[in-house]
């Protein structure tokens, strides 16, 4: 995986916003100021920072290989579990961009989900964690439950077009409830480019949310 450039009012909110979407934490990258920026006199001939942000390490070996060992821990994990279910990769990305993906097949798994998707996102730690323990570097695969990823993302963008539009009709900023990095980051790229509001983290740890503030209020707000 490779580094990006992210531009931004501070250093924070640039960092912040390449974290999201390289979906890592701010120990696992570096992070270069390429341009400092400046505030500007009433806000005329201010710049955004410009911020390189690198992850530390890359997959060491081929999407395939990694593929084979993520199937092999998540079935072992499934059955200690006492759960029969089949586990069917799936092909995501391509060169760089290539993520392992694995998709749990079954009857009653909703146990694997749990609430707002905890569980599956604690499997899929595990399994992330004991790939990376036997490869001796970081692995981001996906781990699924009958597509329920796919159709909880498309409900977050669902989501946050409609709170954007809120806030541009209402001049007043949303918080949405505490969500995981992985969903954090949907509600980011999904109002990246959007020319009304912008997407801040708020709180620590399990409770950090995401705020749809209107830029408005930013451009506003004293430096």
């Amino acid at each position: 995986m490779e580094g990006i450039e992210v531009s931004a009012k501070s250093e924070e909110e640039a960092v912040n916003l390449a974290l999201a979407e390289l979906g890592l934490g701010r120990s696992e990258v570096e992070v270069v100021v390429l341009k400092k920026g400046r505030t500007g006199l009433f806000g005329l001939g201010s710049e955004e920072v410009k911020v390189r942000v690198t992850p530390l390490s890359a997959l060491p070996r081929e999407q395939a290989d990694i593929g084979d060992m993520t199937k092999e821990v998540l079935e072992r994990l499934l059955s200690l579990m006492g759960i029969s279910a089949s586990v069917n990769p799936e092909a995501r990305g391509s060169g760089d961009e290539a993520v392992v993906s694995l998709n749990i097949e079954g009857e009653d798994l909703g146990i694997l989900i749990g609430r707002r998707g905890e569980t599956l996102s604690s499997l899929q730690y595990v399994v992330n964690l004991v790939v990376s323990r036997r490869l001796k570097s970081r692995v981001g695969a996906v781990v699924d439950v009958e597509g329920y990823r796919q159709r909880r993302y498309e409900s977050l963008r669902l989501l946050a077009r409609r709170l954007a539009d809120q806030v541009k009709t209402t001049g007043r900023s949303v918080t949405l409830e505490p969500m995981s990095p992985g969903e954090r980051r949907v509600i980011h790229l999904e109002l990246r480019d959007n020319p009304y509001v912008t997407t801040q983290s708020v709180g620590q740890g399990e409770g950090r949310k995401i705020a749809i503030v209107s830029k408005a209020d930013v451009k506003d707000t004293p430096s």
